[in-house]
C-alpha cells in the first residue's frame, strides 16, 4: 500500500472541446488526453496509486488507456459535478494518507510539479496548490460595463495537481456536501474549514485543455512523438534587449567586465549585457522579464552587479524545470571595443551562465543614440530545455 492515491479527474463532457466524446477520451498527438496526463504521472517516478474517473460507461476504455500508459489504476464512474467525481475518487482511494487530485485536461503537466506538490505535503502542509501569477491586466465586469482595474500582482492563477491530507480532505467534502456541487476548486472547500492552503509554483505547461485552441497547442507542444517527452516541448528560445546610456561615475561593466572609461546610467551597474541574457532566458521559459523578477528601482539591488540578476533568473528557470543550452549576444556600440576582450568575456559570462555564452560586437555605423555614442545595447538569444 502507497502512502499518496492519486485521483485522476477526466469525467468532463468536452462541450467546448468539440470533439464529440468526453474531453479526456479525445485524440492528441496519437493519443488521447488521459493517456498524455497518465504517462505524465508515470514519468515522475512517485509510488502511488492511481484512481481514475470518467464519464459512466467510459470504464472499460479508460482501463484500456491505462495499460498502454503502463499505470496500474482503479477506474470508478463519476457524478453530475466535479466535485461528485472527486468524491467518487475519493471513496476509491483506499487508507492513503495523502491525495492529489489531477486534472487529465490538464495533460502536459511536467512530473517536476508533481514531485513539488508531493515534496510539500511530506514537509507538513495539509493543502498544497500549484499556482502561476496572472499576467494579464484584469478589470472587474458588470452590466454596466468594465469597472476597476484589479491588482495583478496579488492574484494566482490554480493548477493541478493539488494536494491534501486525505482526512482533511474527506472532512472538507463531508462539511460541504450540500454546497460542494458549485465549487470547482477543491482547495476552496479546505479553506472553508479554516485550513491553510501552501502554494508551490506551477508550469505554463500545465495549462487546461478546454477549447480547440487549446487543443492545437497541445498538440503542436507534445510534437511528433506524441509525447510530454518531445523534442517540441522540450526546447524553447527567447530573446532579451537592453540599452543604458553613458553617465554617472560608477565605472563601466559589461558582460561580467569592468572596462576603462565611464561607466553606464542605471539604478543597477548598467550592465546591458547581463540584463538582455536575463530578459532572454527568462522570455524563453515563459517567465516574465527582469523588471518582474526583481523590479527596476529596488533599493537593495542599487549598484547591483549584472551577476546577481542572472543568478536569480537561473535560479527560476530551475524552479520551473528549466535550464539553459546557451546564449548569444550581439553588442551594439562604439565603445568598448568587445573583440579586445571577447574571449575574457565569453569565459566570465559562460561560467555566470552555466553554458556556452557567445559574445560578439557591432557598431551602427553612426545611426542613432548608439552611433553617436550616447550609450550601449545588447542583443541576446538564449536556448533553454527542460530539465529531466
Amino acid at each position: 500500500m502507497t502512502d499518496t492515491a492519486i485521483i485522476v479527474v477526466a469525467a468532463g463532457s468536452g462541450t467546448r472541446l468539440g470533439r464529440g466524446v468526453p474531453k479526456a477520451f479525445a485524440e492528441l498527438a496519437g493519443a488521447t488526453i488521459l493517456e498524455h496526463a497518465l504517462r505524465g504521472l508515470a514519468a515522475s517516478g512517485s509510488t502511488a496509486s492511481v484512481v481514475v474517473v470518467v464519464p459512466v460507461g467510459f470504464e472499460a476504455d479508460a482501463s484500456a488507456i491505462a495499460a498502454r500508459a503502463g499505470v496500474g489504476a482503479a477506474v470508478v464512474a463519476g457524478g453530475a459535478t466535479r466535485a461528485d467525481s472527486v468524491a467518487a475518487g475519493l471513496a476509491a482511494a483506499g487508507d492513503a494518507r495523502w491525495v492529489l487530485v489531477h486534472d487529465a485536461a490538464r495533460a502536459l503537466t511536467p512530473p517536476a510539479q508533481v514531485e513539488r506538490v508531493r515534496a510539500a505535503l511530506r514537509e507538513g502542509a495539509l493543502a498544497v496548490v500549484p499556482v502561476l501569477p496572472v499576467v494579464d491586466t484584469i478589470r472587474e465586469a458588470s452590466d454596466a460595463g468594465l469597472g476597476a482595474i484589479v491588482d495583478r500582482s496579488v492574484l494566482r492563477a490554480m493548477q493541478t495537481p493539488q494536494g491534501f491530507e486525505a482526512a482533511v480532505l474527506r472532512r472538507a467534502y463531508e462539511a460541504a456536501a450540500d454546497a460542494r456541487g458549485a465549487s470547482t476548486d477543491d482547495a476552496q472547500l479546505v479553506q472553508a474549514l479554516g485550513e491553510q492552503v501552501v502554494p508551490v509554483a506551477g508550469d505554463e505547461l500545465a495549462f487546461k485543455i478546454t477549447t480547440a485552441a487549446d487543443a492545437d497547442r497541445a498538440a503542436s507542444l507534445l510534437g511528433e512523438r506524441g509525447s510530454a517527452k518531445g523534442a517540441a516541448m522540450d526546447i524553447r528560445t527567447g530573446v532579451g534587449v537592453d540599452v543604458h546610456g553613458f553617465g554617472g561615475d560608477a565605472p563601466l561593466r559589461l558582460a561580467g567586465l569592468e572596462w576603462e572609461g565611464q561607466g553606464l546610467a542605471g539604478h543597477s551597474d548598467g550592465d546591458a549585457v547581463c540584463h538582455a541574457i536575463v530578459d532572454a532566458l527568462l522570455g524563453a521559459a515563459g517567465l516574465g522579464d527582469i523588471g518582474g523578477l526583481v523590479g527596476v528601482d529596488d533599493p537593495q539591488h542599487a549598484g547591483a552587479a549584472g551577476s546577481v540578476f542572472v543568478r536569480a533568473a537561473l535560479e527560476l528557470l530551475a524552479e520551473h524545470g528549466w535550464t539553459p543550452v546557451n546564449v548569444s549576444v550581439q553588442v551594439l556600440g562604439n565603445r568598448p571595443r568587445i573583440g579586445t576582450r571577447r574571449d575574457e568575456a565569453q569565459t566570465a559570462l559562460s561560467a555566470m551562465v552555466g553554458a556556452p555564452v557567445s559574445v560578439s560586437g557591432t557598431t551602427t555605423d553612426g545611426l542613432g543614440a548608439i552611433g553617436r555614442g550616447e550609450g550601449v545595447q545588447a542583443v541576446a538569444t538564449a536556448l533553454i530545455r527542460r530539465a529531466h
